[in-house]
């Protein structure tokens, strides 16, 4: 490893002993097995790193970088060097990738691949599969750990509807904590199937009580009777134009809309956990016909997020 090639990358490997440092001893502390333990620190090595239990997933953000594409893939070979000293592992077992800097989470369903390297990592007592190789996204938002425990406290004897829900990580702890009957939903068979698994995975999968749905959410919630749910968990993405949605979706423009239609499912003493990673959302309050609204986005950020995390969340009571 010549770092006198790049040298940009000793003060990346500097700060990412400090940091790693720091961080793994919060874990530990903590009981946490994965975590994100490096985020665009430094402006010459633009990654997100996160630390899946003994494994490495670091995707480089998309920038100008002025090398070409040999000298690029030698610096990025290089980092993932760095990285796997630092952290004490294998180049092999550090997965990079490039990602686009969008807002939202619109590159989940990006496919990169078919190798299918996958894992099994433990949270909060649950475990979850995670793919290193084929997507974006590894199938497991670290952002929302606190939010996933509050779902499993809240959800005992509850009948529990997860929007969005990617690879049901929700779903899965909603059914840990006892929900009455949980029901998921995605556009994504890819994801719909993952999140089945998940829940298989954990022992908690009952045919009569756990519904995982392939649709457009937005027109399946249309065929939604009143008051039909206790709990729902929301987490839309901030923008998309799919070919499968009738009109295109904005967050900004359209959440009073949709927030509207979860209430009018939700029962009267519901609740519903409302997240979205528009940088500069701005929740129309006064528009939205609930009882209380709780801007619980400060109390559901990690450690390993604090002051980098640029999604909002919300409590919402009918």
């Amino acid at each position: 490893m010549d770092l006198a090639l790049f040298p940009g990358l000793i003060a990346f490997e500097n700060r990412l002993r400090k940091v790693w440092k720091h961080l793994s001893k919060q874990a530990s502390r903590q009981g946490i097995s994965c975590f994100r333990c490096y985020d665009h620190d430094l402006p010459e090595a633009p990654f997100a790193i996160e630390w899946y239990d003994g494994v490495v997933h670091a995707a480089e953000y998309k920038r100008r970088h002025g090398m070409d594409d040999e000298t690029h893939a030698e610096w990025l070979k290089t980092a993932g060097a760095v990285i796997a000293s630092v952290l004490g592992l294998e180049q092999t077992q550090v997965f990079m990738k490039m990602r686009q800097r969008k807002a939202g989470r619109l590159g989940q369903y990006e496919k990169f691949g078919t190798e299918r390297v996958e894992r099994i990592v433990p949270e909060g007592g649950l475990n979850f599969i995670i793919n290193l190789s084929d997507y974006l996204d590894t199938g497991l938002f670290l952002d929302h750990r606190i939010t996933r425990g509050m779902v499993r406290d809240a959800a005992k004897g509850l009948r529990v509807l997860n929007l969005f829900c990617y690879t049901g990580s929700f779903s899965v702890y909603a059914a840990a904590g006892g929900a009455a009957e949980v029901t998921s939903v995605d556009m994504s068979r890819t994801y719909i199937h993952w999140a089945k698994r998940n829940m298989q995975y954990n022992k908690l999968f009952r045919p009569e009580a756990h519904d995982f749905i392939q649709d457009n959410v937005l027109e399946w919630l249309k065929g939604v009777p009143r008051e039909r749910y206790d709990l729902i968990v929301c987490d839309p993405p901030t923008f998309s134009n799919s070919k499968r949605m009738e009109a295109e979706w904005d967050v900004q423009r359209d959440h009073v809309a949709l927030l509207k239609n979860l209430l009018r499912i939700l029962s009267p003493a519901g609740s519903i956990f409302f997240s979205n990673n528009y940088r500069g959302f701005q929740l129309e309050r006064d528009a939205i016909p609930a009882t209380h609204v709780k801007d619980i986005t400060a109390a559901t950020t990690p450690f390993d997020f604090t002051g980098k995390l640029h999604r909002s969340c919300f409590f919402i009571q009918a």
